[in-house]
């Protein structure tokens, strides 16, 4: 698979423009780096057909969409989903890509990249010992990085097209491949209902932005993850930014509706723009 952003089409074409027969490019949005060679027909990657510069010169052109390269043509990695009338698209960053739903980033991007964001995530959780419940799969960012220390993720997506999107990134790949992942496709507030009392260790809530998935950030779904988490559990709930003003609200009230759901302690963590709520 050969995807690339405008980062590696703008390096090839400098590096064409200033005469040179190789370049290096990383033909899966940086994970790796490879000798790629230029001449008149374009750029060579290995063991692919040559990427024309009239091709390479569009996606240089495109800096909101990542591209899927295939038999010398380039495909936007994006798709509109009819269950959600959403449009779900690869947004190229200079590390790890997010996923825009409907605009919206699903990960931080200011001061941060996606990849350092879901870590975050993780360390405000603490260890990571036994099943955590990934809320909301995305790229899997936080399942593949949660399988490194779980005996067992559970990650729920609810929209097919995310996954469709997750398929076509190159480091999203262990998500599909990780033999400590399972992955689940439904509505995680109806889905969470299946699981037995105490099932989990770690709870990642990591929801879409509250104008796209109220219903989790409400007391109804509070309840239930509590009741899923074993005796001494945690989860950490991704908000957004404390120091916004709707960060600032939405903070209160979710810290609030923890507390009616059970949890004795919940503690902000600002630096993951987050709650950690303990069991």
């Amino acid at each position: 698979m050969l995807v690339l952003s405008y980062l590696q089409a703008n390096a090839l074409l400098k590096a064409w423009q200033l005469g040179q027969s190789v370049g290096e490019a990383s033909p899966d949005l940086g994970l790796s780096q490879v000798a790629v060679h230029l001449d008149e027909d374009g750029a060579r990657f290995p063991s692919s057909v040559p990427l024309n510069w009239g091709v390479l010169a569009e996606i240089a052109a495109d800096a909101n969409v990542c591209y899927r390269v295939e038999q010398g043509d380039a495909y936007p990695i994006r798709v509109y989903s009819p269950e959600s009338d959403r449009l779900y698209s690869l947004y190229p960053t200079l590390s790890a890509p997010t996923m825009l739903v409907s605009g919206i980033p699903m990960h931080r991007i200011k001061d941060t990249d996606p990849w350092q964001d879901t870590h975050s995530k993780i360390k405000a959780l603490g260890s990571l010992g036994g099943r955590v419940l990934d809320t909301a799969t995305g790229l899997g960012y936080t399942a593949i990085l949660a399988a490194q220390s779980a005996s067992e993720v559970v990650t729920v997506e609810l929209d097919p097209a995310a996954q469709d999107i997750a398929r076509q990134n190159p480091w999203s790949q262990p998500l599909f491949t990780h033999p400590l992942i399972r992955q689940l496709i439904g509505d995680c507030t109806e889905v969470i209902a299946a699981f037995p009392e105490g099932y989990f260790s770690r709870i990642i809530h990591d929801p879409p932005a509250f104008s796209l998935a109220g219903e989790m950030y409400s007391l109804a779904f509070y309840r239930q993850a509590y009741r899923v988490l074993k005796p001494n559990g945690r989860i950490f709930h991704y908000i957004g930014n404390p120091e916004s003003k709707s960060g600032a609200s939405l903070t209160r009230g979710a810290a609030q509706r923890l507390r009616q759901a059970g949890f004795h302690r919940v503690e902000p963590r600002p630096g993951a723009f987050g709650l950690l709520a303990f069991k």
